[in-house]
Parts: C-alpha cells; sequence; structure tokens
C-alpha cells in the first residue's frame, strides 16, 4: 500500500523552469518544477538509465540528458512513444515538509 513519505523541505525543490535530483532512503526521485506545479516520478531512463534529474524542462517535458528522450512530466509518458512510461509520485506539500506517495 502506497503511503506519503517525507523526501525533502521546500528549499529542496527546483527553481521554477528547472528539475533535480532529490535522494531520501536508498530511492532518488526527478523532481520538476513548472510554473509552481511540483511533479515527482522516476529519476531513472527507461531507454539506457540516464539520470532524469540532471535534464532539462520544456514546454511540460522532462528531457533526459543522455539521449534526449523527452517525458511528459504530468503523466510520465514518453513523447516518441506514449506506452513508454516512467512511474509518477503525488506530490503533497505540508507545511515545510515535500511528501511523495511512494
Amino acid at each position: 500500500m502506497s503511503e506519503f513519505v517525507r523526501i525533502g523541505s521546500k528549499a529542496d525543490l527546483p527553481p521554477s523552469g528547472e528539475a533535480r535530483e532529490i535522494a531520501f532512503g536508498e530511492k532518488t526521485l526527478c523532481v520538476a518544477n513548472e510554473n509552481g506545479a511540483i511533479s515527482a516520478m522516476d529519476n531513472v531512463c527507461p531507454h539506457r538509465g540516464g539520470p532524469l534529474g540532471q535534464g532539462m524542462l520544456e514546454g511540460g517535458k522532462l528531457i533526459c540528458p543522455w539521449h534526449a528522450w523527452a517525458f511528459d512530466i504530468k503523466t510520465g509518458a514518453a513523447e516518441h512513444s506514449p506506452q513508454t512510461k516512467v512511474a509518477m509520485y503525488e506530490i503533497r506539500i505540508d507545511g515545510d515538509d515535500v511528501l511523495a506517495k511512494i
């Protein structure tokens, strides 16, 4: 059963228009901020394992830094192949805490 776990504080979130890796426990998420809307997905690109949190955010898509695969930050679907997806995680802000449903 999924539950919300603390992944960091609001200060750990990327600035608007950017993504970053947020590690907690043994897991790392790619967290993106598009105009204040925060989303989180697995940090590993299904293509060759690239670190998505080191990629660029462009037009609602997260671009993998290794081979430029683009993933929708709301659905996790790959732009070129919608059946290929990365797992998405619901985010909640509680005071200064950032929580993800894992």
